[in-house]
Order: structure tokens, then sequence, then C-alpha cells
């Protein structure tokens, strides 16, 4: 509980600071520009106590029409977990890629689909060696924008991921929900 409270007390900062005049959805035509297509955004994520999170994942999309989009990202998290009694100190770096795709079906819902490559460590077994690992993630899904102003908005997404396996993968469950922004 005490970790959805400090989400939620992030979020509403960020949106209570956030520039109310910057759009919604990018639209784009025909005659739009390179720069015009493109478009940032990602996730931020911090929790701090005895367990440490922090993550910053950036994206960057090129609309290629007025529903559909594509993009690249990249993906860091850093854990600490101190005086846990079952692994005792322990901290750790995560860090890939991944590409992505969007399709818009009306102004706020979106499918998405997604490849993601991380690097973590990994341990088989109580007794073997911590060794790093490349996992393999392939989301599909889909989510809603919620728009701020004028070009800012929140996205949440609803994914499941296709190459789940339990042990390897960082995400405890193959359903993930993020939630995020877009510029």
């Amino acid at each position: 509980m005490k970790n959805l409270i400090t989400f939620f007390s992030l979020f509403t900062v960020l949106i209570a600071f956030s520039d109310q005049t910057v759009s919604a959805q990018k639209y784009v035509d025909e005659s739009s520009g390179f720069v015009d297509r493109l478009y940032f955004g990602g996730n931020f994520g911090l929790q701090f106590g005895s367990y440490t999170h922090i993550e910053a994942s950036p994206i960057a999309g090129y609309m290629i029409n007025d529903k559909l989009s594509a993009g690249v990202g990249v993906i860091y998290q850093y854990f600490r977990i101190r005086g846990n009694s079952q692994v005792g100190d322990y901290e750790t770096n995560i860090y890939g890629g991944k590409l992505f795709g969007r399709y818009n079906f009306s102004n706020q819902l979106f499918g998405y689909t997604e490849y993601e490559n991380i690097n973590r460590d990994f341990r088989p077994t109580p007794s073997s060696d911590l060794s790093r690992i490349w996992v393999p993630a392939y989301f599909i899904g889909g989510g809603y924008f919620q728009p701020l102003g004028n070009r800012a908005g929140v996205t949440v997404m609803a994914l499941y991921n296709l190459l789940h396996y339990p042990g390897r993968s960082p995400y405890g469950s193959p359903f993930v929900l993020r939630v995020g922004f877009a510029i």
C-alpha cells in the first residue's frame, strides 16, 4: 500500500507541474514533415526505503500516418534491497531496449505491441553463482490516452507478455500494467 501511495503522490505532483500549453494526440497528414511526426514519452518511477527502485524508460516514436506509429526506447532500472532476511543486502541494475508499434482506434483508445530485451542478474538455484542474462519479452495489449492540455498526456496500458518465463522474467506475472506520459 505504501508503494501505491508513493506512486500516486509522485503522479499527482507531475500532473500539477506539467506544462498545460502542450497537445493531446499528434495528428499528421501527408504534408507533415519528419519533425512534425516525432513524439516522445516514457515511464519514470521512484521508490525509496528498505526497498529502493528507480526507473527511467524514455521512448521516441514516429507517426507513420494518423493511426499508426512505431518507435524505440531504452530501459534502465536500479534496485536495492536492504536487510532482507532471505537475500540480505542486494543491489542490481537492469538495462535494455525496446521496439514498439501503436495503432490508434480513436483519440483515446489504442492497440499496442512491443518487443523488449533486457539484461538482468540471474541465479538459477540458491547455491549457484549470480550471472547476467538477456531476457526477451513480447507484449501485446492496449491502452487509454488521457490528454493534459493541448499536446501532452498520460497513457495507461494493460499488456500481456507472450514470452513470460517464470524465474527469468523480471515481471512477476505475464500481465503488466503501465502508466506513462507522452509529449
